[in-house]
């Protein structure tokens, strides 16, 4: 199975993914990870700019680590800000090719306060990467989802919670479960 995390920067979702991973032992791939390494690749006496855009780069990679992970079995949770309708897109294909089903999960807060709290007092956890500021999440480009997909609400849950409402719904039948309904 894959399970695809979205949302603007600050909402929570590399929290939940991360503890979700954990929790039920599948291969993480964060977009942010590997778009820092990506930067960080180049030769020694040109080092590529921390700053510089990577396009897709970084989606690229992740879609072809997940899709060799889903062949040999494995749950897959790819944690990304995935804006585009291209981008979830991409995700559903790279599980159709595997043959396995797709989650999509949408995280959100709600309140724009604490939204915009969470962005300015975060401290990156990977070295180099400079987080998007609060004017960067709140003029990047989201187009709305066009699909049923699950909406996890951060705002007054833990992340335990959070977690627990991702596996609940995922153990339920589809035709019954959260992920239907949205």
């Amino acid at each position: 199975m894959l399970i695809i995390f979205g949302g603007l920067p600050g909402v929570g979702k590399t929290s939940v993914a991360r503890e979700l991973a954990r929790h039920i032992g599948a291969v993480y791939l964060r977009i942010d990870s590997m778009e820092q390494a990506i930067r960080v690749s180049g030769p020694v006496s040109q080092p590529l700019n921390y700053s510089q855009p990577l396009n897709d780069a970084g989606y690229r990679v992740a879609y072809a680590v997940a899709e060799d992970n889903l062949r040999i079995g494995r749950i897959v949770i790819a944690d990304s800000v995935n804006p585009l309708k291209l981008t979830r897109d991409a995700w559903l294909e790279v599980a159709g090719r595997a043959q396995v089903g797709a989650v999509e999960i949408e995280v959100q807060c709600s309140d724009v306060n604490e939204h915009r709290r969470r962005v300015e007092t975060r401290i990156s956890d990977i070295p180099g990467l400079r987080l998007p500021t609060w004017e960067d999440v709140v003029s990047r480009e989201y187009q709305p989802w066009d699909r049923q997909h699950m909406v996890l609400e951060t705002l007054g849950r833990s992340v335990e919670q959070n977690v627990d409402t991702v596996r609940e719904a995922l153990a339920e039948p589809p035709h019954n479960s959260a992920l239907a309904r949205k």
